[in-house]
């Protein structure tokens, strides 16, 4: 109940942006956190919970970027229709990868560059494909309607991405609680232990995979809707696959807040940045790399974890001045 009343408050705080503040740079800004926050979250299931650290979540994301438009553009259909079938295309490529990675006892690093080959693979395939538009990509055209989830004002993709992220956050909250989310994290510990004990880590860990795929498909499909845009190097580039790992590691793998907290204070980082050093491209990535370096040296649980973090560098002080 206590994450439940947490999560309402963070919705409605939220919710209330768009009803107190017309400006389309507040509005742009707090729907763009919002995004980071949900790719952040999508990869907290599979590389927080599940230990599983991906390298190509970009993959994933791409598939739902690409199954959005192409199902509206060849299929003609509506783009509410379409997004969550563009989540299921995501959850099915996540299953495959998933299926083909575990079922050979692929983990930790191994596993890290099986997915970051498949999404190069998967940039390199719509690169070469007509369906996909090729090098060129693909546009949606412009129809500024709700039907055709197309606001005039950014508040309505505030509200659409606030209604997805509360879908992680509520997920996040029943992995924390459920007896599936004891199971994961068992095999993240350990998982020869928890196969001792009667645990399937193939099929938990296969779950995390589709779970975490349709999340962040459902990303890509909602980055479609609102730039009208998508090609092989946005799709499946690794500049999307570090936004998600980065998020939720800066901000505290395996936590209900952490994934949140993190790409906020890397989204608000990164606008610092660009308005600072506008002229330097590229200097973001540094400044993320900077960043995740401090984290992992002196703030290992991240952000969310700073107090744990603290009382253990103290416990530790404390016990070599007794030594």
């Amino acid at each position: 109940m206590k994450d439940l009343r947490a999560v309402a408050l963070f919705v409605l705080a939220v919710a209330l942006v768009p009803a107190l503040s017309a400006s389309g740079v507040a509005l742009n800004f707090v729907m763009t956190a919002l995004y980071a926050c949900l790719l952040a979250q999508a990869w907290n299931i599979l590389g927080g919970f599940g230990g599983q650290f991906s390298f190509g979540h970009a993959l994933f994301f791409g598939t739902g970027a690409y199954a959005q438009a192409i199902l509206q553009l060849e299929a003609q259909l509506n783009a509410w229709v379409a997004l969550p079938l563009a989540c299921g295309f995501g959850a099915l490529v996540g299953a495959g990868v998933g299926a083909l990675s575990f079922r050979y006892g692929l983990k930790g690093s191994y596993f890290a560059l099986v997915t970051l080959a498949f999404a190069e693979v998967f940039r390199i395939v719509a690169l070469s494909v007509p369906f996909t538009g090729a090098g060129v990509g693909l546009m949606l055209p412009l129809q500024s309607s709700v039907s055709a989830m197309q606001f005039e004002s950014r508040a309505g993709f505030v509200w659409l991405m606030l209604a997805l992220v509360t879908a992680g956050l509520l997920l996040t909250a029943w992995l924390r609680h459920s007896r599936f989310g004891a199971y994961l994290q068992a095999v993240r510990d350990n998982e020869d232990a928890a196969r001792a004990v009667g645990v399937n880590p193939l099929r938990v860990k296969l779950l995390a995979t589709v779970m975490s795929a349709a999340l962040m498909s459902a990303g890509g499909a909602l980055y479609v809707q609102i730039f009208q845009y998508i090609d092989p190097g946005i799709a499946f580039g690794p500049h999307t696959s570090v936004e998600a790992l980065v998020g939720a590691i800066v901000g505290g793998m395996g936590t209900l807040w952490g994934p949140v907290v993190g790409a906020l204070a890397l989204h608000v980082l990164a606008d610092l940045t660009r308005n600072l050093f506008g002229q330097l491209p590229g200097i973001n990535m540094v400044i993320y790399g900077a960043v995740l370096v401090l984290i992992v040296m002196f703030l290992p649980r991240g952000i969310a974890g700073t107090g744990q973090s603290v009382r253990a560098l103290w416990s530790r002080t404390r016990e070599g001045k007794d030594a």
